[in-house]
């Protein structure tokens, strides 16, 4: 992927910003400036963008537990401003950049500017290389060699030549800034699932309720009542005392395919949040349920849509062999673990 060449602006120093990267400050110091010079930012004080990075990293860090690396302090101020400003890990946006532009909380503070010791000067390193901090800074105020912005103590100030390509090409420099980070954040969670998808919280997660009017409404009918795997509570279609759950947490998992998904009894799932199940005491109830399901939907509808999402786990819909399932099953929950979901 390539940025959008321009005759008159040095494109090259732009794009060679993750030419050499050893932690995500960049590309949410990028994507937080374009964003604010989309809102009609020129003149941005450093505390907006540092809110700004923080809240944009906020949900794959907390909710999706995608590791930047031990020593990344993005990570680190993410983490360590939830626990001390009583955010939740599902805040909205807006009400976190609040919260950290307006704080006084020292922890917070020092969490925020930390980001000022480096981030700022040396994301300009490819329009002066070589040169240190202080120089940086005093060249960047005259705009020497078209650099993107000039920097002062408490504030950036957008360089003039550079707003209607940035603000043009918004989207373009944002999928570039994501795309980047996505190589970069996979290289380091090899074995996470679909980090693509996580970089970015989606505005509402996708209803299950054709899952379980098209699949599990059919079970229902077949059996008459389902019990909890968890908690041997009888569940009834009717009665809607259930909710579908994904076995393993859709936050790790980041799909809603049928095989990771069963009825619950309601007020357990409440409590399950995004808890992973025990292996050994779960999986074998589990995977019972799943089959007599399948087998169910299967002697049914042999063509359904549902049958090609078990073609993941197994190489046909002829059988639903244990063995298989548990091999798909539990390396993923040793994973999500290991990753930083709880049991």
């Amino acid at each position: 992927m390539h940025l959008p060449q321009h005759k008159d602006l040095p494109i090259q120093q732009l794009a060679s910003v993750f030419g050499s990267t050893s932690a995500t400050y960049k590309f949410y110091w990028l994507i937080a400036l374009v964003e604010l010079i989309e809102e009609g930012g020129i003149i941005i004080p450093k505390r907006k963008i540092f809110a700004r990075m923080i809240s944009n990293s906020w949900y794959i860090i907390n909710y999706f537990h995608i590791s930047f690396g031990k020593q990344d302090n993005l990570q680190i101020a993410v983490e360590t401003i939830l626990k001390v400003e009583n955010l939740t890990i599902d805040a909205k946006q807006s009400n976190i950049e609040f919260c950290l532009e307006n704080s006084t909380n020292k922890e917070t503070l020092y969490e925020l500017f930390h980001f000022d010791k480096n981030v700022p000067h040396w994301f300009l390193s490819p329009w002066f290389p070589k040169k240190e901090k202080t120089a940086i800074y005093q060249l960047s105020q005259s705009f020497e060699n078209q650099c993107l912005y000039a920097l002062y103590k408490d504030h950036i100030e957008v360089n003039p030549d550079w707003i209607a390509y940035l603000q043009c090409n918004a989207k373009i420099i944002k999928d570039y800034c994501y795309w980047n980070l996505a190589l970069f954040l996979q290289a380091r969670n090899p074995n996470v699932p679909d980090i693509p998808n996580k970089l970015i919280k989606a505005a509402v997660r996708t209803s299950l309720t054709k899952q379980t009017n098209e699949y599990w409404k059919l079970v229902f009918k077949e059996l008459g009542a389902i019990h909890c795997i968890f908690t041997n509570t009888p569940l009834y279609f009717d009665k809607k005392n259930y909710a579908l759950d994904h076995f393993i947490p859709h936050a790790f998992i980041s799909h809603d395919l049928i095989w990771n998904l069963i009825p619950i009894e309601k007020s357990f799932n409440a409590r399950k949040s995004d808890r992973l199940p025990v292996f050994e005491e779960h999986f074998h109830k589990f995977y019972d349920l799943q089959k007599i399901a399948f087998e169910i939907n299967k002697h049914h509808n042999a063509k359904s849509k549902y049958m090609d999402e078990y073609l993941t786990i197994f190489p046909s819909i002829a059988s639903f062999e244990k063995e298989l399932f548990s091999n798909t099953i539990q390396p993923l929950i040793t994973i999500a673990h290991n990753n930083g979901f709880g049991i």
